[in-house]
């Protein structure tokens, strides 16, 4: 099992995810369309030139999706129940095609559930930094996670 059981995870622990990821021009356009987002400032160059970034911005729930999906391999892959929410969101700056992410994980919390005796519930914290090592997205994530059989 790639993920961790419920018991094998601790308060404080930290995941320095070795999965990177460039975006890319393509990675935007199909999330964007995809989601049905029609924002100018995901989708056209033009428009963006004369904004304040001059250039467009990576919608910003690529950047949490791709920030919580790297993260699975090494935390819940396999071993999560239910994804139960995300918390305080935020994207202290903007992300652009071309920047490479790399992803940070630490456990915030572990409790027991009350309804589900084979598992408890973990709060993530997941944190995104571009190549300059710049944060550029966070969240709290809680997940209901299976204990260890």
């Amino acid at each position: 099992m790639a993920g961790l059981w419920f018991d094998e995870l601790e308060v404080g622990q930290r995941f320095e995810h070795a999965i990177r990821r460039t975006v890319t021009e393509t990675d935007n356009l199909l999330f964007t369309t995809l989601s049905h987002n029609p924002a100018q400032l995901h989708l056209d160059a033009e428009y963006m030139k004369d904004s304040d970034y001059g250039r467009i911005l990576v919608n910003s729930c690529f950047t949490l999706s791709l920030m919580v999906g790297v993260s699975v391999g090494d935390t819940t892959l396999g071993t999560a129940v239910a994804n139960l929410g995300w918390d305080e969101v935020r994207f202290p700056k903007p992300v652009f095609v071309g920047d490479t992410l790399n992803i940070v994980t630490e456990v915030l919390e572990l409790r027991d559930s009350r309804s589900r005796p084979d598992a408890g519930i973990v709060t993530f914290q997941h944190q995104a930094f571009n190549q300059r090592g710049e944060l550029v997205a966070s969240c709290k994530r809680s997940g209901l996670q299976r204990r260890k059989p």
